[in-house]
């Protein structure tokens, strides 16, 4: 318990004096340097994905008993998002996020299964460029964990279905927590480190345990022009359930980024004692994607997710992802993209026994 005590008490003391040696490095236009442009702003954007899928396996029943296959069209996301500059050093999001209403108690209410929107981001943001290097900065709030978010930048089709950690449960994307980012010299890489909650943005806080995750990242040649794309990752998230049970995470991946194609590979070790009297569960997996693109916008989305969900039994949980995409050509900071892919999912060894999922779809990205 000390030793957790500590540990917060160091991040938010690194934290205080970034901001405080920020504060006494300001520079004045008496010393020969040109005014700042201090004018705040307001910049409002969005984020659909949607979709048609059409469920091949395993087969649903109606309300009548007829054998069907499911498919329905979806908006699985549909963000809001509002980036405010209150100063060069000052800057704040709001996002909001589209979720289905569900109680789980199959009470009929006036929105149940409706749309309805949720937090997904709110937090400020204290910008240390000028002294620390450009994209050093701290947040505090409803922001982003450090893994997640750097490996679904070169990933791209989180609108077919998020990456395998954030997938199967063990990663979430957001959190309530203090966080801090700094990039190497010379675009070695880059460290992402936090302090969080650890329920993720859709849960409250359960007890007084927080989570420290800490991701780093190398790029072991960034001015070699066909290696400057590859980048080593390690990624730590060290939790609790309770002040004993521990709640561990750790993982490996390489990526790489090319005008032709883009690749990934993660390998996760997580392990999990929910509660003082149940045993730790310790879990595997990894997942391998590329995605090879033409000039002209097509791309191939290619992916293959193995879980392990227990070392100490047979299950396997394996995912195979196929699909052709078309990126349409829009100006920088927009995108839109079409992808029809085809999704099996196969359990063996699962207790109860699990049918094997077959999903064929057409998703859609509209970001601006």
């Amino acid at each position: 318990m000390k030793s957790k005590l500590w540990k917060s008490m160091v991040f938010a003391g690194f934290a205080a004096a970034l901001v405080a040696g920020t504060a006494r490095a300001q520079v004045t236009p008496a010393q020969g340097y040109e005014p700042i442009d201090d004018t705040p702003s307001v910049k409002v954007g969005g984020t659909i994905f949607a979709d048609y899928t059409y469920q091949d396996a395993p087969k649903g029943t109606d309300a009548d008993g007829n054998s069907i296959h499911p498919n329905s069209f979806n908006v699985s996301r549909a963000y809001i998002n509002v980036f405010g500059n209150l100063s060069h050093l000052i800057s704040a999001r709001v996002t909001s996020d589209v979720v289905r209403e569900s109680d789980g108690s199959g009470t009929s209410t006036s929105i149940n299964g409706s749309y309805v929107y949720r937090l997904k981001y709110a937090y400020g943001q204290v910008n240390l460029d000028e002294w620390m290097g450009k994209g050093t900065w701290l947040r505090l709030g409803l922001n982003q964990t450090p893994y997640i978010d750097s490996v679904e930048s070169v990933y791209r089709y989180r609108f077919q279905g998020a990456i395998f950690v954030d997938r199967e449960g063990f990663l979430t994307s957001s959190d309530l927590g203090l966080s801090a980012h700094y990039n190497f010299p010379a675009n070695y890489g880059d460290i992402h480190l936090g302090v969080y909650n650890g329920e993720g943005y859709s849960k409250p806080e359960a007890n007084n345990q927080k989570a420290f995750q800490i991701r780093a990242s190398l790029r072991p040649a960034p001015a070699v022009p066909v290696l400057k794309g590859l980048r080593l990752t390690g990624f730590y998230d060290a939790d609790h359930y309770q002040q004993s049970d521990k709640k561990t995470r750790f993982v490996g991946a390489l990526t790489f980024e090319h005008p032709y194609v883009n690749f990934g590979a993660e390998w996760l070790d997580a392990k999990d004692k929910a509660t003082a009297a149940g045993s730790e569960v310790h879990a595997e997996g990894y997942s391998l994607w590329a995605t090879p693109r033409t000039p002209i916008g097509i791309e191939a989305l290619l992916r293959y997710d193995n879980l392990k969900p227990n070392k100490d039994g047979d299950a396997h949980k394996k995912r195979t992802i196929a699909g052709i995409a078309y990126w349409f050509p829009v100006q920088k900071g927009v995108s839109a993209a079409l992808l029809a892919d085809y999704e099996t999912v196969k359990y063996s060894n699962y207790s109860p026994s699990r049918t094997t999922e077959k999903r064929w779809a057409l998703h859609t990205l509209f970001s601006f």
